[in-house]
């Protein structure tokens, strides 16, 4: 290891071997192991050189093999700024077993060599690129002049400004304090200097809440105050609720900040470096409709088709030559239930105030992915569908096992043996239902997280709202693990 390193890493544990062309070609990810993970990477003396680390275990399955470059690219991009590692969890399983390796990829953040939070985000190169970026630096960057302030805020993300004109060194400590804690989600800046408020209407010490400049319009104000107390749960509440304004730039690396909502999403060919007039064209457009609907409890924002072209084919059975050059516009509950506009987008927002008050009224019918009801399901596995999980898995006279599975899983395969002698054993009672459903082909019902394959939920009866995930083993070495969880209380 260098003597000298960048303030942030991120660390790979994998149960495989990358693949040969990776393997052979000159790799920016550093190899820890057992003997040397310690002194290395984490040990009191690296603690003074590595701020933070990303830990990442990669398997032998369909994801982790995509992932691999993923990884090795965002290595050779952070180099200099961060590090990625990686431990091969087959031979250094002491390692993988300190940290509670389950499942692959797990991703675990470490700060000053002390665990600090699961990295839940995208698995993309640009994903770990743009994290780890933000965990370089200050939490929040000291401004100078007007120049750093119109520097700092004009950014494609919304900027968090602290006002301190008074030098109130209690009021910056909290701000500096929120700002630590809140920085993987947020950019926060924060001035000393008289005068930079008040270019912004600030007349005292406070904070101010920039939203990114191209999606600056007339339905809603760019800039958004706060004069309250300071501290990390009030601005974390402030920002939550003003960040996103009436219609946001929903993008792969900040969805899950939408998520828990009802959100009417607008896809269009959206592209703010190379054509801002014309993404905001059809915003605006959007806008104008939303703001006749905003206080009824549904969120809106717009997207590039193009990024989530996949997402609108396999979850609203949408292409490319749908629409033709107009927005394809879809609404996704937080309870999971989708639904998608047919009728043409047009200029006047009539099509969509059309659509939204269909959809107020409960006139809309949901976008279900399923595959076909089986002709015959009278097999000791059941196999279940999109459309029958309900009237399956949710009978509530039924304690019911479902085994969510994806066709080409290895584990999936291997496991199908001992389901069906699971099956085989339990037949007897016809109050218990084994199951499984292609979660690859059908919508998962909310409630049902699927992070690998296969995953198993025990789903009792009259207790269909609380679901419980199987987490003994993958492996059905033993039926008492699901007689234990059968009968559970």
């Amino acid at each position: 290891l260098p003597t000298m390193v960048p303030s942030c890493a991120l660390l790979l544990l994998r149960l495989c071997a990358l693949p040969s062309a990776l393997a052979a070609a000159a790799s920016d990810v550093l190899v820890l192991r057992d003997s040397d993970f310690d002194n290395s990477f984490v040990g009191e003396v690296s603690l003074t050189l590595l701020r933070c680390s990303l830990f990442l275990p990669l398997a032998r399955c369909a994801h982790c093999q995509k992932f691999a470059p993923e990884y090795e690219r965002a290595a050779t991009r952070l180099k200099g700024t961060a590090i990625l590692a990686k431990v091969d969890c087959s031979t250094s399983s002491k390692t993988c077993k300190r940290f509670g390796i389950k499942r692959y990829p797990t991703l675990k953040v470490f700060r000053n060599g002390k665990e600090f939070a699961i990295y839940d985000r995208s698995h993309s190169e640009e994903g770990i690129v743009h994290y780890m970026q933000k965990q370089t630096g200050p939490s929040s960057v000291v401004l100078h002049s007007k120049e750093d302030l119109d520097a700092f805020i004009n950014h494609s993300d919304a900027s968090v400004v602290g006002f301190f004109p008074n030098g109130s060194n209690t009021h910056l400590v909290e701000f500096q304090k929120a700002a630590s804690t809140l920085r993987e989600n947020y950019r926060f800046a924060h001035t000393v200097e008289p005068g930079l408020g008040l270019l912004h209407g600030l007349e005292a010490e406070g904070v101010l809440l920039f939203r990114p400049p191209r999606l600056s319009s007339i339905f809603e104000e760019s800039v958004k105050k706060y004069t309250g107390p300071i501290n990390t749960s009030t601005l974390r509440r402030f920002i939550k609720h003003n960040i996103f304004g009436i219609c946001p730039h929903v993008t792969k690396e900040n969805r899950e900040k939408l998520k828990g909502r009802d959100l009417l999403t607008a896809y269009y060919d959206l592209d703010y470096v190379r054509d801002p007039k014309g993404s905001n064209y059809w915003r605006n457009r959007v806008l104008k409709v939303a703001v006749q609907f905003q206080s009824r409890g549904l969120s809106f924002a717009v997207a590039n088709r193009r990024e989530f072209e996949r997402e609108l084919e396999e979850d609203f059975g949408l292409d490319q030559l749908d629409g033709g050059g107009f927005p394809l516009v879809t609404i996704r509950t937080r309870e999971g239930h989708k639904y998608s506009m047919r009728e043409e987008f047009t200029p006047d927002g009539k099509a969509l105030t059309r659509f939204l008050e269909d959809y107020f009224a409960g006139r809309l019918k949901r976008y279900l992915k399923s595959q076909p009801v089986p002709e015959y399901n009278k097999s000791l596995v059941q196999t279940v569908v999109a459309e029958t999980f309900e009237e399956i898995v949710s009978d509530p006279e039924k304690d019911v096992l479902i085994q969510l599975y994806a066709p080409w899983c290895g584990h999936c395969k291997n496991l199908e043996p001992k389901y069906n002698e699971l099956a085989e054993q339990l037949s007897g009672d016809p109050s218990i239902v084994i199951a499984r459903m292609d979660a690859t082909a059908n919508d998962i019902p909310s409630g049902y997280d699927v992070d690998g394959f296969p995953t198993i939920y025990f789903v009792p009866a009259r207790k269909k709202h609380k679901p419980v995930k199987y987490e003994v083993g993958i492996y059905l070495t033993q039926q008492s693990y699901f007689f234990g969880i059968l009968y559970m209380p």
